[in-house]
């Protein structure tokens, strides 16, 4: 059995590693606040978030395809709930079900017989939910599920178990065949489908008396009831394997359904606390990659609105076309919160989530990079720039021609003149495989580079700021200037001239 909400043909591997970017995106990003949102609280679902985020969509029939699922659990949140608790009740029920330190096989099959009924249960659950819900979803990925749950799990299906289980009780005995091979030794245990329930008028019958055949062992023989139950437990083996693998496959089945269906209440959990403050919620327009697009309105980082109690700004940007969006301007003025809404954008966006903004169109790219700047290195084993440029050097071992990468204050760490021949070499090096930029930066001389250079494929952004001095956090299209407005961050800690 296969839930498949989370890829239309193959399971969602939420215990792999976490990949390389992942520490500096979560860092550069601040995706702790947004796996905390997620999670609620629930560890298992932060986990949960950090591998469907991190691991992105490739492909935008994928994306969409996540994005439909989705959508039915935004309208259906009761029954995906129901669904959810369904898969943690088997889970934790395993879990309470004892489990002998001694693996032998009536032991096995006795705790597999266990497992089986709660399983039975929980299933039924799973297949009632299926047959009174299945006309409210329209998502491939859920129907395919119900329509899964109705035909495997079907009352045939149910009867027959406990038609099984009901025999695997033995209440008559084991039936044991077996052969008699060198040294007289039994050899091929087979275990037989134990005999019906003799009548009770067959009883008055002596003549069908067959107590000549049996043995009967005495209660104080220890070595006798020992022997018995070794030739018990080769009749049982079998089946306690067959049983058990039986009850791990429902097991790992329940395991996937909770996990798969844990990413979308995560992504429900963010969906309510955005909507809670009215920020706005879409779901974006994935694109392929036919050449650089991104355009947004009202685009905001979602992890500074779930840190503060106010509305955050939102920007309009149309970047259809554009390779290397650089962004310059006044200090203070959004520029670092702006880049951060593009890169969350793009990871939730291949993700298969809302995306923070009004509305949303992107490329579909192979990974996100961050180059934030650091703080001082506290150990002093090495400077900045040295730092910088080792992170750099890691970017470039992992990234691929359709990649994005953003920098923030990168390569700020030396003299204006040499931070800008750096930068230049290393921009103009990824521009020219194909892989999109967004740089924010104070330096004038490297934006003035590339804005000299008249390119088709650059846009330039400021922050802006009104003439009183107030930032308004908008970012708008205007060609880079050589102040960034230092002085007005002086006058507001140390007063007017």
């Amino acid at each position: 059995m296969k839930a498949f909400l989370m890829h239309r043909a193959r399971d969602f591997d939420w215990e792999r590693e976490l990949p390389p970017s992942a520490a500096a995106l979560t860092q550069d990003l601040g995706l702790e606040t947004l796996f905390t949102a997620m999670a609620g609280g629930d560890k298992f679902l932060y986990e949960v978030a950090e591998k469907g985020v991190l691991y992105s969509l490739q492909d935008p029939e994928e994306i969409i395809y996540r994005q439909h699922v989705l959508n039915d659990c935004i309208e259906q949140a009761t029954v995906v709930a129901e669904m959810y608790a369904t898969t943690i009740q088997a889970i934790e029920g395993e879990r309470k079900v004892w489990r002998s330190f001694v693996n032998y096989p009536a032991a096995i099959l006795r705790r597999a017989i266990e497992l089986l009924q709660l399983f039975v249960l929980q299933l039924k659950k799973l297949r009632v939910i299926a047959d009174e819900h299945v006309g409210k979803f329209h998502s491939a990925g859920f129907a395919a599920l119900f329509e899964m749950l109705r035909m495997e799990l079907d009352d045939g299906y149910f009867a027959s178990v406990d038609e099984h289980l009901r025999q695997l009780k033995f209440r008559h005995g084991v039936l044991i065949s077996a052969r008699l091979g060198k040294g007289s030794k039994g050899i091929d245990y087979v275990l037989r489908e134990p005999r019906q329930a003799r009548p009770v008028w067959r009883e008055w019958l002596s003549f069908l008396d067959r107590s000549a055949l049996t043995i009967w062992i005495d209660p104080r023989d220890e070595n006798g009831a020992k022997a018995l139950s070794e030739l018990s437990d080769r009749g049982l083996n079998l089946a306690a394997n067959a049983l058990a693998q039986s009850t791990d496959h429902i097991l790992s089945f329940f395991k996937m359904l909770r996990a798969e269906l844990g990413f979308y209440i995560g992504c429900l959990n963010l969906r309510q606390r955005l909507v809670e403050k009215s920020e706005p919620v879409c779901f974006p327009v994935p694109l392929a990659h036919d050449g650089p697009e991104f355009s947004c309105r009202g685009l905001y980082d979602v992890c500074l609105s779930l840190s503060i109690d106010g509305k955050v700004v939102g920007n309009d940007v149309n970047a259809v076309g554009k390779s290397l969006i650089m962004i310059t301007g006044a200090n203070q003025g959004g520029k670092s919160t702006f880049l951060r809404s593009l890169g969350l954008a793009q990871l939730m966006m291949q993700s298969g989530m809302c995306v923070a903004a009004e509305a949303c169109r992107s490329n579909v790219r192979d990974a996100v990079y961050t180059h934030f700047k650091r703080e001082e290195d506290p150990t002093m084993t090495s400077g900045k720039l040295d730092e910088e440029l080792r992170r750099m050097r890691g970017i470039a071992d992992h990234v691929t021609p359709n990649s994005v990468v953003l920098f923030n204050e990168s390569f700020a760490a030396t003299n204006e003149s040499e931070g800008a021949e750096i930068a230049s070499s290393i921009v103009g090096g990824l521009l020219e495989v194909g892989i999109k930029v967004f740089f924010v930066t104070h330096s004038f001389e490297l934006a003035r580079r590339f804005h000299l250079q008249a390119m088709d494929n650059a846009l330039f952004l400021r922050a802006e700021r009104r003439a009183d001095s107030q930032r308004t956090f908008k970012l708008l299209e205007g060609e880079p200037l050589p102040t960034s407005y230092g002085e007005d961050l002086y006058r507001r800690i140390f007063g007017k001239d």
